[in-house]
């Protein structure tokens, strides 16, 4: 079940939301918001929801175990790690790992063929994230399993984040109030992330989608360079606005959380760029990988080594195939460039640095993209020498650009681009209340719009379901 889908829109989410209004007191409303994530999470895959059951009971007697142990804290750190590490790995690796063995050492393992469980990635960092403080800070954990579950589960962050810390919400499970400026900024903020993902990220995906599947022959310059942008875009908005989303939804039951995406195609330096994408992931890494490797407390050396381990290990997250690896290294590179100051400082100041940072990211996310290394390299090419302007490529670029296309990827650039919110930031001290009257309004009509759009939609997939 998607957040896009009619079944999520008209049935879902008015029939959780009602119930969880008219259930009295915190402790009821819990156990309904649990009962329904879980039925949330088994509507695509049912018998993962053990498997997800058996991570948060494994994170829940570990987590015990840290709270009450006085010595081998250390012992139960590690396993618990390790079994995080291996219920991962089993289910989105081992087959990543038994083909490149295969294609490395000429053997003929055979592939168990593992179907990956949705969302895998973020509820196994949620809980690891929740076992190492504990292990930090004993009195950070709970003896609560449901309160545990309702954390790990919660149907608007559970399939694709943001990464939620325990700390950062279990004041609330304990206690929230649904206030009518909480539900106001919930309901527009999951509209804004519904067009987002509805009418611009899918309206960039299709035109990335029929790009990347072109042959050699059928690319040029123009046409790879189009699909790369328009991929960098669909990427973008099909995130931030599944983040958007899931905010939104957490304030409609009285949870806040904390910002995913913060405009990081305004960023001038690789670095900005991950302060601002995908903070909750990059805010993890920093945390529990980077800090403990070491940091930047060790000498220069060091620091890169523990950068490109940390970039490493992200593109590996993001999915068992070497291109998201390499684009993982790719953006270390450029890190420990910067770090290195090889890429002059005066530049980040200026708008070359934005500029600088585009291509690295757009170049980045096309090898992303890719299927492989044989097609990443196709399209590589074509964007540096696909010099072959062909009426049959002219042909191809103007079907793929007509009218509604071209709006949409405009509105997309400019709003990436940061352009309209820096001008709405401006007008809105003029006068509030007819600036929250506009919004609402605005978002009115934005829903509207998304729910016609919904009924003749057949692309709508969600890019980091698959992570």
């Amino acid at each position: 079940m998607v957040f896009s889908s009619p079944i999520f829109l008209f049935f879902f989410l008015p029939v959780v939301y009602l119930v969880c209004r008219l259930l009295p007191g915190v402790r009821s409303r819990n156990l309904w918001l649990t009962l329904a994530s879980l039925v949330f999470y088994s509507f695509g895959q049912p018998l993962y929801l053990l498997l997800l059951l058996a991570s948060v009971l494994l994170n829940y007697l570990f987590g015990l175990g840290l709270m009450t142990a006085l010595k081998g804290r250390g012992w139960l750190l590690a396993g618990v790690v390790t079994g995080n590490l291996l219920l991962l790995g089993t289910f989105k690796y081992l087959d990543f790992l038994l083909h490149s063995l295969n294609h490395l050492l000429g053997l003929t393992l055979p592939l168990p063929g593992i179907v990956l469980p949705i969302g895998i990635s973020f509820y196994t960092f949620q809980g690891l994230s929740y076992a190492i403080d504990v292990y930090r800070d004993p009195k950070a954990g709970t003896r609560s399993f449901p309160k545990l579950v309702l954390y790990i589960s919660f149907f608007p962050q559970l399939i694709a984040g943001p990464i939620v810390k325990y700390h950062d919400v279990s004041a609330q499970i304990d206690r929230r109030d649904f206030t009518p400026e909480l539900t106001l900024m919930g309901l527009r903020r999951f509209i804004v992330g519904l067009g987002k993902k509805l009418l611009l990220a899918n309206t960039a995906g299709q035109v990335a989608d029929a790009v990347f599947a072109m042959t050699a022959g059928e690319l040029d310059l123009r046409l790879a360079w189009l699909g790369a942008v328009c991929y960098t875009l669909q990427i973008y908005f099909d995130f931030s606005g599944y983040s958007d989303m899931a905010i939104g939804l957490g304030g409609l039951f009285g949870f806040r959380f904390l910002e995913n995406f913060n405009l990081p195609y305004t960023a001038r330096s690789i670095k900005e760029f991950w302060r601002r994408w995908h903070i909750s992931l990059s805010s993890w890494f920093r945390d529990y990988l980077y800090i403990p490797l070491g940091g930047n407390r060790n000498g220069t050396v060091r620091t890169w080594r523990n950068k490109l381990i940390v970039f490493f290990t992200t593109g590996l997250w993001h999915g068992a195939n070497w291109t998201f690896v390499l684009w993982g290294l790719w953006h270390g590179l450029f890190s420990a460039l910067e770090d290195m100051n090889l890429i002059p400082k005066r530049l980040h100041q200026s708008v070359l640095g934005q500029v600088y940072t585009l291509l690295v990211v757009i170049l980045g996310f096309t090898l992303f993209r890719a299927s492989s290394l044989a097609e990443a390299w196709r399209m590589f090419r074509a964007m540096f020498t696909g010099l072959n302007f062909t009426p049959a490529h002219t042909l191809a670029l103007i079907g793929l650009l007509d009218g509604y296309t071209v709006f949409f990827l405009s509105v997309a650039a400019l709003l990436a681009l940061g352009l309209p919110q820096r001008l709405a930031e401006r007008l809105h001290p003029v006068s509030l209340p007819l600036w929250d009257g506009a919004r609402t309004g605005a978002c009115a009509g934005l829903f509207l719009l998304c729910v016609l759009t919904l009924s003749n939609a057949t692309f709508n997939p969600f890019i980091y379901f698959q992570f």
